[in-house]
């Protein structure tokens, strides 16, 4: 099988080609891209090219040969080097045998010949090359059959699996990344070389088990891989407290949804409706404090009541352990993941533009992320009961945009703030002042308070009764205090 005219396609390739006959070097196209080239799918900006010596050197002839304003990137601890050249990301290195010490995935890397490259790959649909060289140009060099493996639609290693796996555990996330991402099955001795070898996985750098789980969670179909992962025996040790879902538990006669597969249905339900990593993290988070919190009752069944709070509370805690970001993305979550019974409940009891103003200013910028994940997190057997839920939850979700749009309410603020609060009573920050800000807070949600200063300082003042707490300024004096730190604030 010759690619010969699809090298032609591409001038990087011949750039390539000529410099590395000016330094009398074998190279070759390896991997993901020759992969996705034999699958017809959309071609890889990233390229990555092995040749018999130094990849280092290649990359800076390159260089030299594209002009003066191409840097190389050069890692010289691992022998590589990397161009990016217009949208491309090239990726160099000198063709290299490897062996492992059992308590590192860290290799001792020798040169070694294209063959020695391809026996150390991790599976047979990436070791597969394409030559540069005269005389086999564009030639297919396939030493495992990958070509072979990607018509069979299975994931397998070159070598023997348990090698592979002990060598580089990360490989075994890998294998469930690619199955995943192809939707390909994992031969079985691979598979159950994973089974065996899973414990492994944790002389693995959490970053870089992360970066293998968010490509599973971006995904498709995610639920795929987190089931590879499960039963391969992985799941358990990565994400404990996902696995802790897993189950149905039955008293006198009831029993639960096992809420492990519900997750699973939950994120591949938002991942048709939307391509955003953190309203899938979500839909993974949505249930996870349930173990937490099942309890029984005779006359009711099973009950998870408070399981969302908890569930928030847990997101921070979640995310450090991933390496995830601890920002804006993380704070989304966890209001996404606190806020997720709301919608759904309006959309049972019935709306009330007290109701529905109050979830507008919880969820703030998260509503959108929020109505994903309630639309995802409706689902049963009966496709009857899905839709008439379905239509409640669109009636739920016509009545928050017309309030939003009326009432402007998502990250509104109070008129009157805390500040105000105790210049107003010369009061410390205490737990006086927030009841007070509460009080103004639910009464302009219930739409019995209009947020301005006027009717907001009256509404302060009869709070302020209730509390036994006297105004030791005007309001006068409070509106002149306003527009001074107002005027402070925009110097």
């Amino acid at each position: 099988m010759n690619f010969a005219e699809h090298l032609n396609s591409n001038p990087i390739f011949n750039i390539i080609t000529v410099a590395a006959q000016k330094q009398q070097k074998e190279t070759y196209v390896i991997g993901g891209y020759v992969r996705d080239l034999l699958l017809k799918r959309s071609q890889k900006k990233d390229i990555d090219i092995v040749c018999v010596g130094s990849g280092i050197e290649l990359a800076e002839g390159i260089a030299s040969d594209l002009g003066d304003n191409v840097h190389v990137a050069v890692f010289k601890n691992f022998g590589t080097a990397s161009i990016h050249f217009q949208d491309l990301d090239l990726e160099f290195v000198g063709a290299r045998k490897e062996s492992y010490n059992r308590d590192s995935r860290k290799p001792i890397v020798e040169n070694g010949t294209l063959q020695e490259d391809q026996d150390r790959r991790d599976f047979t649909i990436n070791a597969m090359g394409i030559s540069l060289n005269e005389g086999t140009y564009g030639d297919l060099i396939d030493p495992f059959d990958g070509i072979g493996d990607l018509k069979r639609r299975i994931i397998k290693t070159p070598l023997d699996p348990d090698i592979t796996f002990s060598d580089d555990p990360l490989r075994m996330l890998r294998a469930i990344r690619f199955a995943t991402q192809l939707n390909f099955d994992i031969e079985p001795d691979t598979f159950s070389s994973i089974q065996k070898m899973a414990e492994r996985i944790s002389i693995i750098s959490m970053e870089r088990i992360t970066v293998e789980l968010t490509k599973i969670i971006s995904t498709e179909t995610p639920s795929y891989g987190f089931k590879l992962l499960y039963h391969a025996g992985l799941l358990q040790i990565i994400f404990p407290e996902l696995c802790a879902l897993q189950g149905v538990e039955t008293q006198d006669g009831k029993g639960h949804k096992d809420n492990f597969y519900h997750t699973l249905q939950v994120l591949d339900n938002a991942s048709k409706r939307t391509d955003d990593v953190w309203i899938r993290w979500a839909a993974i988070l949505h249930d996870i404090a349930k173990p937490a919190t099942k309890r029984f009752h005779p006359k009711v069944g099973w009950t998870f009541h408070g399981h969302e709070e908890l569930g928030s509370r847990w997101v921070p805690g979640i995310f450090k352990k991933f390496k995830l970001p601890l920002g804006d993305q993380m704070r989304s979550v966890r209001n996404v993941v606190r806020l997720h019974l709301r919608p759904i409940a309006l959309a049972k009891e019935g709306v009330s533009d007290s109701a529905i103003r109050r979830l507008l200013f919880e969820a703030g910028p998260d509503l959108e992320a929020l109505m994903i994940l309630c639309r995802a997190d409706i689902t049963s057997k009966d496709p009857m009961k899905v839709k008439k839920f379905l239509g409640n939850f669109d009636k739920v979700e016509k009545q928050l945009f017309e309030v939003e749009e009326r009432d402007k309410i998502r990250g509104f603020q109070p008129i009157i703030t805390g500040e105000i609060i105790m210049e107003t009573f010369n009061l410390q920050p205490s737990k006086n002042v927030g009841e007070i800000k509460i009080a103004i807070r639910e009464a302009i949600l219930d739409n019995i308070l209009e947020n301005n200063f006027e009717d907001g300082f009256d509404f302060m003042l009869k709070i302020a009764v209730e509390l036994n707490l006297s105004p030791v300024k005007t309001k006068e004096e409070i509106f002149d205090f306003m527009t001074v730190n107002r005027n402070e604030s925009l110097s």
